[in-house]
C-alpha cells in the first residue's frame, strides 16, 4: 500500500519545475516575488512545493523558509492574523539578539491588526489592499496607510468606521502603543522590513491548501500576502487550484465581473506556474516506481531506479523509443525476479488507459488510490483463498475508475448472470474483432465509453474464459467511494466529502454534514469514511478524516460500532490517536 500523502521524492520529473522556481526565488532582481503553483486536485502541487523547499535547503543560509498550511486554520483562527503570526514567530526565532526585541514587537502589532479585524467587513477588490476588516468608509485611508502617506483626515475616516469597537478590542491593544490604524499598518511594515534586513536572508513563504478553504478564508489569506508583497527580499509561493481561487474571489466579493476576478489574481500572482500535465511516459514511470517501491525495500535500489527513470523522462527527446521494463530490471540486476516483473508489466499495461481516460488523465493521486484499491483487494483475496490473480483484480479496478457507476454496475450484473461467471461475449473483441460489430451484445451503459472499453478488453490478461464472480464479490465489498457514490443521494456524497476534510472537532461544516446523514444514512456514511481511511496507511500525524469519523460516531450508535472496530484494529496506534479517542464512550465502551 502507498500513503496518500504529499512527498518530496520526485516520481514525475517535477524537480525540473522546482529547480526553475528556486532559480527565480534566488534572483535578487525578481524580488519581491509572488508565484502561483497552479493545478487541479491531486496533480502534485504540494509535492512540487516541497521539492522547491528542498532546492532552497541546499543554500540554507541564504533563505528563511516558512510553510503555512491555510487549511489547518479553517474554523480555528482569522486567516490573515494566522499567516502574519506564523511569519512573525519564525522571524523572532531566527532574529539575532540585536533584533530580538523588534522581532517580538511584531506580535503586538499583529494583535492591533487582529483587533481592527473585529470591525465590519469592507470590500478591497477595487483597491487591491488588505482591509483587515475595515469598512468601506475607511478604505481610502487604508490605501494611504499602506503606501505610508496617511494624514489625519485618513485616520479620522477610519476611526469613524469603528467608534464602537473599543470594548471588543480591550486586551488586544496592550502590547503596543495605541495608534491610528494607518500608522499601525505602516509601523508593522517598517518593523518587519528592519528585522528582515537585519537577518540578511530572503524570506520565502510557502502557502499550501488554499483551495481547500472556504472562500472567505482563502481571500483573507491572500489579503495578508498583499501586506508583505512589496517588502524587499520576500517571496511567496502559493499552491492552489486556480479555478477554485477564482470561485473564492467571485463568492467573497459578491459576484464581480470576470475582468475584476482576473485582475485580482494577476495583481497578486506575478508569475503563474502550472504543474505539467503528465503523459503516457510519465504515468508509466510513476506506476513503475510505485510498484517497484512496493515490492523492493532496499533504499539504494529504489533510488537507482528512480534516478534511471527520471533521467529517461528528462532526456526523452533524445530517445527514439520509450523505456522498457527489461531496462528497468536490468538497471538494478533484477532480471530474474519474476514476481517483480509481473507487477511492473501489469502497471505498464494500465498506463496508457490511465493517461488518456477522461476520468483520470494521469492524475497521480487517482493513480495511487487505484493501486491501493488493487493491493487491498489482492490481500483480501489471498486471505480468503480466492483464485484471483492481481492482474485480473487490477483490470477490473481500472474499469471501475475509468467509467461511471452505471457502467460498473452493468459489468458486475453481467458477470453474475453469465454461466460460470465468464463473459464470453468479450472473446471476439479480445481476438481483435472491431468492438462496433459486437456493440449490441454489450450493456447499453457501456456505449458512452466504447473507445475505452475496446482498449480495456484487449488489455492483458484476457477475461472471457475466467470466472469473475469472486472478483465481483470482492469489488462490491471494497468499491471506492467515487463509484459507490452513484447509488446514494447527492447530499450523502457531499456530507462524506465534508467529513473527510474536517479541520476541527468544532467545525460547523462538519456538524452540518453529520446532521445531513441522519435518517438512515449514518452507516452508509461511516462505511465510506472507513473505506477511505483504509487507503491511507500514514498515521504519523493528525488526520482530518479521523475527526470526521469521530463526529459521526458520536452522533450514531450504529456508526459508532463500525468506527470502533476499525480503530481497534489499527496496530500500534499513535499517541495523537489514543488521545483523540480517549474518553469517547462509543470507543471505550
Amino acid at each position: 500500500m502507498w500513503a496518500d500523502t504529499d512527498t518530496d521524492i520526485d516520481f514525475l520529473n517535477y524537480s525540473e519545475v522546482a529547480e526553475l522556481i528556486a532559480e527565480m526565488i534566488g534572483t535578487p532582481d525578481l524580488l519581491p516575488l509572488s508565484l502561483g503553483v497552479f493545478g487541479s486536485w491531486g496533480v502534485g502541487k504540494s509535492s512540487t512545493l516541497r521539492l522547491v523547499a528542498n532546492e532552497l535547503a541546499k543554500n540554507e543560509s541564504k533563505y528563511l523558509v516558512i510553510h503555512f498550511d491555510a487549511w489547518l486554520y479553517q474554523d480555528f483562527d482569522d486567516a490573515r492574523a494566522a499567516l502574519m503570526s506564523v511569519i512573525a514567530g519564525e522571524l523572532a526565532n531566527a532574529a539575532p539578539t540585536s533584533l530580538a526585541s523588534k522581532a517580538k514587537s511584531l506580535f503586538g502589532r499583529i494583535n492591533k491588526l487582529r483587533a481592527l479585524g473585529l470591525l465590519a467587513e469592507g470590500g478591497a477588490l477595487a483597491m487591491g489592499v488588505p482591509t483587515f476588516g475595515l469598512i468601506t468608509r475607511g478604505l481610502e485611508g487604508v490605501r494611504d496607510a499602506v503606501e505610508g502617506v496617511a494624514d489625519n483626515e485618513d485616520i479620522d475616516a477610519i476611526k469613524k468606521a469603528g467608534i464602537d469597537a473599543k470594548e471588543k478590542t480591550t486586551g488586544l491593544l496592550k502590547e503596543v502603543s495605541v495608534k491610528g490604524p494607518p500608522e499601525e499598518i505602516a509601523a508593522f511594515r517598517r518593523d518587519f522590513g528592519e528585522v528582515l534586513n537585519g537577518l540578511g536572508r530572503t524570506l520565502v513563504v510557502f502557502i499550501d491548501n488554499l483551495d481547500r478553504c472556504l472562500p472567505g478564508n482563502a481571500i483573507h489569506t491572500l489579503e495578508a500576502v498583499r501586506l508583505f508583497l512589496f517588502m524587499p527580499k520576500t517571496a511567496f509561493v502559493i499552491g492552489a487550484d486556480e479555478d477554485m481561487i477564482r470561485h473564492a474571489v467571485a463568492r467573497h466579493f459578491n459576484e464581480p465581473g470576470e475582468k475584476q476576478v482576473t485582475d485580482y489574481l494577476d495583481k497578486l500572482i506575478q508569475i503563474p506556474v502550472r504543474v505539467p500535465r503528465v503523459g503516457v511516459e510519465e504515468v508509466r514511470a510513476y506506476l513503475t516506481l510505485l510498484l517497484f517501491y512496493g515490492e523492493v525495500a532496499d533504499t539504494a535500489l529504489r533510488e537507482k531506479v528512480r534516478t534511471f527513470l527520471i533521467d529517461r523522462l528528462r532526456k526523452s527527446w533524445t530517445h527514439d523509443e520509450p523505456f522498457k521494463i527489461d531496462e528497468v530490471l536490468k538497471s538494478v540486476g533484477k532480471e530474474a525476479d519474476d514476481r517483480l516483473r509481473r507487477s511492473l508489466e501489469m502497471g505498464d499495461r494500465m498506463a496508457p488507459l490511465l493517461a488518456h481516460s477522461e476520468r483520470v488523465l494521469g492524475n497521480p493521486r487517482i493513480v495511487k488510490r487505484l493501486l491501493n484499491v488493487v493491493r487491498m483487494r489482492a490481500a483480501i483475496a489471498r486471505k480468503r483463498s480466492m483464485p484471483l490473480d492481481e492482474a485480473i483484480i487490477a483490470k477490473l479496478a481500472l474499469f471501475e475508475r475509468c467509467v461511471d457507476s452505471a457502467a460498473t454496475e452493468a459489468l458486475h450484473n453481467a458477470i453474475n448472470a453469465a454461466p460460470g461467471g465468464k463473459l464470453q461475449f468479450l472473446k471476439p473483441i479480445e481476438d481483435g474483432e472491431p468492438i462496433e460489430d459486437h456493440k449490441t451484445v454489450m450493456p447499453d451503459t457501456w456505449h458512452p465509453h466504447l473507445a475505452f472499453v475496446s482498449d480495456w478488453v484487449r488489455l492483458q490478461p484476457k477475461l472471457a474464459d475466467v470466472d469473475l464472480k469472486p472478483a465481483v464479490y470482492l469489488a462490491r465489498e471494497t468499491i471506492p467511494v467515487r463509484v459507490a457514490a452513484g447509488t446514494v443521494p447527492a447530499h450523502v456524497q457531499n456530507a462524506v466529502e465534508t467529513l473527510l476534510r474536517t479541520a476541527t472537532l468544532s467545525s460547523q461544516a462538519a456538524g452540518a454534514a453529520v446532521t445531513a446523514l441522519k435518517g438512515g444514512y449514518e452507516v452508509v456514511g461511516i462505511d465510506a469514511l472507513v473505506a477511505e481511511m483504509r487507503k491511507n496507511a500514514d498515521w504519523s500525524k493528525v488526520r482530518a478524516d479521523v475527526r470526521g469519523t469521530v463526529l459521526l460516531a458520536r452522533a450514531s450508535p450504529d456508526a459508532a460500532k463500525v468506527a470502533a472496530r476499525f480503530f481497534r484494529d489499527i496496530p500500534s496506534p499513535p499517541a495523537w490517536l489514543r488521545t483523540m479517542l480517549s474518553g469517547e464512550s462509543w470507543y471505550e465502551g
